[in-house]
């Protein structure tokens, strides 16, 4: 029982954290979650080795789910959610990050980490050198119907390395010429998405590995879940106020040191 309520209290302290960057840069806080979690059901070896990184990932997912809610009604409340073409982007995401949840369970545990490290290398590098985008940019957002085939792709990509999709869909969104700010706060509202979508698939392959009596539902492992989500629901809202006084040069800078780091303590763990 002690060993349980230590796991509680540290995914507690991880929650407090994850919340405020989820509202400050619109990421759900799954970049953060699934390496520190690894970390954390291997240390208390939970369970299998080989499965630890599903279970950091699919639990992720699930805490987004309420991490990204909180954050996308403060987001909507500060007018950043662009709803004309959120409905667009969210059918998109669901779609991708629900066939993702299914697919990733198939994969060797080593790939899925090679694929965590090497696209929030990417999606680090694009935020640190891409430039901002403005008002003058010759990207204009496409046609809502290839915009949801772009956003069911990074969907599919977030919900595979666990992450609320902000990491993917604010690079893409400040490509065709979303303000940054809106385009934070459209991630956090798609984060919803896919973390509900993602999480059902996770759950669904996960029942046949794992049971509910050791606390799992499907790759979800939920003391780990409870302990994220106690804090997290009322950080996030801090760190949403936060982009309100931060330059969108410090953000990208804070977006791109998360990733890079995130990535790195993926691999060496």
């Amino acid at each position: 029982m002690s060993e349980l309520v230590s796991i509680v209290v540290a995914c507690a302290l991880l929650g407090s954290g994850v919340g405020f960057l989820a509202g400050l840069l619109g990421i759900g806080g799954g970049l953060v979650i699934v390496p520190i979690l690894s970390c954390i059901l291997l240390y208390w070896q939970v369970l299998p080795t080989e499965q630890v990184v599903l279970v950091a990932i699919a639990t992720s997912l699930a805490s987004i789910l309420f991490t990204s809610t909180s954050s996308a009604i403060a987001h909507h409340k500060n007018g950043n959610v662009p709803w004309d073409i959120a409905p667009w982007i969210m059918s998109g995401v669901a779609l991708g990050a629900l066939l993702s949840g299914f697919m990733a369970a198939l994969l060797p545990e080593q790939i899925v980490r090679w694929v965590f490290a090497v696209s929030v290398v990417l999606i680090g590098l694009k935020m640190l050198f891409g430039g901002n985008a403005d008002s003058s940019s010759s990207h204009r957002i496409p046609n809502k119907w290839l915009l949801s085939v772009y956003t069911m792709l990074t969907g599919g990509l977030s919900a595979m390395i666990g992450i609320g999709g902000g990491a993917v869909l604010v690079p893409l969104l400040t490509f065709f010429s979303i303000d940054m700010k809106k385009a934070i706060g459209c991630a956090s509202a798609c984060g919803i998405v896919i973390a509900l979508f993602g999480s059902l698939g996770y759950i669904s392959t996960g029942s046949t590995y794992l049971s509910l009596n050791d606390g799992f539902a499907g790759f979800v492992y939920i003391p780990a879940l409870i302990g994220i989500i106690c804090t997290s629901w009322f950080t996030a809202p801090l760190g949403a106020r936060a982009t309100h006084y931060l330059p969108v040069k410090t953000i990208k800078k804070i977006f791109s040191l998360l990733l890079f780091v995130m990535a790195a303590n993926m691999l060496i763990n």
